[in-house]
């Protein structure tokens, strides 16, 4: 990536040089460019783009209007998106016809809770994934607890088991996978493992994936880092997927790394959760790891291959609605179950957040819903993997204390958690930060969960945390002059980080 990257700054500034060899013409070339600038800042106000991505945009054109138009266009290029979308979307459709929604769900919640059929109906809509009733969902407090399950799950897989992971580092944690998943290979199972380029950069080797070709694992390696200009390297794959013969899944905030199950302490105590889900939704985690991987792997899966769960949990209590979002449409999905939640919540929402770097709708909604007497809480952690990142999550504390919103900052570490709690009626699990980059984007997953005893286990592990934490007063939330300068100056150009 260091190289990359300093191909990258060689290009830049190949075309300064360029510029300034054609000095005759560069007055003209200059007019030109700053004509360009203006044309660009026109076009970037009439887009429908989040209004805080343009601002940061617009921002940057103005401090280097010469170079500042060419630079958007550069980077703002849709055929790199154009050309991922063209891969997906097409498994997606395809697997439209093999998810089944029971209609009478959703008549039923319109009657007893609106707000959760709402939301039941706009991930239906939106992601395509329908909710469940005969499902269940375990929820783990923290990483070493879901590991050690997992494990057990693992062994014990028949046919399948299926990963798709932001991060995969060689160490306690993933050797202790691996050698699950070498010996399932050996015994004929079908064993497929995709991970993230730039996240699992500086943890697996450049060919790890050729060593797991190698060793019987199918392996893909998503969205490979190239030193071109071009903004489809922001499109991470951020999601966390594990699921065993159809009849198991996982998800949450873990990765495969020994950090996450807190074998190796890098920012103190790593505070993370996960679930477990049993029952017909895991098919629904099963056709996004399939939609993924028929995307972006030549060894493409039948869907017929992968018939639902039928029947293996009966009367269970509550629904679950496993979900996906992606940065090749328009539709922010994972912010707008956040708005959602906080726009149906009657007496309490927490969240549970590693970042928090904000739009000004989710900054409004969580005021607007403190100020109608809900009680709004985040925790954050007390101490950060990134600094400056810390530094612009700070930033909006002040903000948002001001206006009622509750902030405690996890004192043991780290909290790598992401999930929201509402009024004891629903919660959301999975992947997605409270920030610009999940928001916009990345490829993220979550799990809706409606009335089901897991809901409450998620308000205990919340209020249990909070025992740990110092809640950011106004005046712990104040800085000085020179720290509002730089966090003023950080807010603005977040969008684009």
């Amino acid at each position: 990536m260091f190289i990359a990257s300093f191909l990258i700054l060689l290009q830049m500034g190949w075309i300064a040089v360029m510029f300034f060899q054609f000095t005759s013409y560069s007055r003209y070339i200059s007019i030109g460019l700053r004509i360009l600038s203006i044309l660009v800042v026109i076009g970037i106000m009439n887009k429908s783009d989040n209004p805080a991505v343009k601002l940061a945009w617009i921002i940057v054109i103005l401090l280097v209007p010469l170079f500042g138009g060419l630079l958007y266009l550069f980077l703002s290029g849709k055929r790199p998106v154009r050309h991922m979308r063209k891969k997906l979307q097409p498994t997606i459709d395809e697997s439209v016809s093999f998810l089944k929604f029971d209609e009478s769900i959703e008549n039923e919640l319109k009657l007893i809770d609106p707000g959760a059929a709402g939301q039941v109906y706009y991930l239906e809509k939106q992601t395509g994934f329908p909710a469940y009733r005969d499902s269940e969902a375990d929820y783990y407090s923290s990483g070493e607890s879901c590991f050690e399950r997992m494990l057990e799950d693992l062994k014990g897989a028949e046919q399948y088991i299926y990963l798709e992971y932001f991060i995969i580092e060689e160490g306690i944690m993933w050797n202790s996978v691996l050698e699950i998943l070498l010996k399932k290979a050996r015994e004929g199972l079908d064993i497929r493992v995709m991970y993230d380029d730039v996240g699992s950069a500086f943890a697996l080797s450049g060919h790890y994936d050729r060593e797991l070709r190698e060793q019987g694992i199918k392996c893909v390696v998503f969205n490979r880092y190239f030193p071109v200009f071009s903004t489809i390297f922001n499109n991470r794959d951020h999601r966390k997927i594990l699921v065993i013969d159809g009849k198991t899944a996982y998800t949450g905030g873990i990765n495969f790394a020994d950090e996450y199950i807190n074998r190796k302490e890098r920012f103190g105590y790593w505070k993370d959760n996960g679930i477990r889900i049993t029952g017909k939704a895991v098919y629904s985690m099963t056709m996004m790891f399939l939609q993924m991987w028929n995307a972006f792997s030549e060894d493409r899966l039948d869907y017929r291959m992968f018939p639902p769960s039928e029947g293996l949990i009966k009367g269970s209590r509550g629904l679950v609605l496993p979900y996906s979002d992606h940065p090749l449409d328009r539709e922010y999905v994972g912010e707008n179950v956040y708005l959602n939640m906080i726009d149906a919540a009657r007496n309490y929402i927490y969240f549970f957040t590693p970042y928090l770097i904000i739009d000004n709708e989710l900054a409004t909604s969580l005021i607007l819903a403190s100020k109608r007497g809900v009680d709004v809480r985040i925790i954050t952690p007390g101490i950060p993997d990134k600094r400056i990142i810390f530094l612009v999550t700070q930033s909006y504390y002040q903000q948002l204390v001001e206006g009622g919103v509750k902030i405690y900052q996890f004192r043991p570490g780290f909290v790598h958690s992401k999930c929201a709690v509402c009024d004891d009626r629903f919660a959301t699990v999975g992947t997605i930060n409270l920030d610009y980059r999940s928001l916009y984007h990345h490829f993220e997953n979550g799990v809706f969960l409606y009335d089901c005893d897991t809901v409450t286990d998620i308000r205990k592990d919340f209020e249990a945390s909070l025992e740990s934490c110092t809640e950011i007063t106004l005046q712990l939330s104040r800085k000085n002059m020179f720290f509002q300068l730089i966090q003023g100056i950080l807010r603005i150009i977040a969008p684009l980080l």
